[in-house]
């Protein structure tokens, strides 16, 4: 089974102080023709003359029927689709209990603490989501991924001994796969969302067509370094 994924809001280590304050990392399972037919699809609705379609041209007001047809029951995602979305402050915050119990300074002092005692990558919501994302599907897993500097080969490596089903991980240039631009909808798109409930904006349509989708938030301990 083959898997593209992208994400939105990744800022690596940086969890506070940042300009994101959710992770989203999503997966589609599509074929290219369906994924290519599914952004053309999207275009000729959206009518950007864009040459690369985000989520925010989908999360536009004039453009919220297409968004509420890519995320309803009878659009292109049904059934296809996962998406994982991360508090990174409270992803931080259950990190710093586990180290240290109870502590009293801001969670930014211990960002910067974690980050430079533990190995590299150790904090970046990206790993243990690839990992996650894995566990979500049935037996032996391909991801396509975008491209990511943090995804080097020697964490691939680690993540394919940690997750034994995950038998392959390709890095793409989103802009020469549909699959992974319909990953980057989604994922886009749960991202803004997630942060507009936080924001006290919850969009209550929105968030029941995302419902579904949604895996649920990812373990704390699960890490990956170098």
């Amino acid at each position: 089974m083959e898997i593209a994924c992208d994400e939105s809001g990744s800022e690596g280590e940086k969890l506070v102080g940042g300009v994101t304050a959710v992770f989203a990392h999503a997966g589609v399972r599509m074929s290219l023709d369906e994924a290519s037919s599914c952004v053309e699809t999207l275009r000729s609705m959206i009518k950007s003359p864009a040459l690369e379609y985000k989520a925010n041209h989908l999360l536009r007001a004039k453009n919220r029927w297409v968004l509420l047809w890519f995320l309803g029951p009878d659009g292109p995602l049904a059934g296809r689709a996962r998406v994982q979305l991360v508090d990174k402050r409270r992803f931080l915050a259950a990190r710093v209990r586990a180290e240290f119990g109870a502590v009293s300074e801001p969670l930014e002092h211990y960002n910067d603490l974690l980050r430079a005692r533990g190995p590299r990558g150790t904090l970046d919501p990206l790993f243990p989501a690839i990992l996650r994302a894995v566990a979500q599907w049935d037996g032996p897993v391909s991801i396509v991924h975008d491209q990511q500097l943090s995804l080097t080969d020697g964490r691939i490596r680690q993540l394919k001994e940690l997750a034994p089903r995950l038998e392959s991980l390709t890095l793409v240039d989103s802009q020469h796969d549909a699959r992974v631009q319909v990953a980057d909808f989604l994922a886009g798109i749960a991202r803004r969302v997630a942060e507009e409930e936080l924001n006290g904006r919850p969009d209550r349509e929105v968030i029941e067509l995302l419902m579904p989708y949604v895996a649920g938030p990812v373990g704390a301990t699960q890490n990956v370094g170098e």
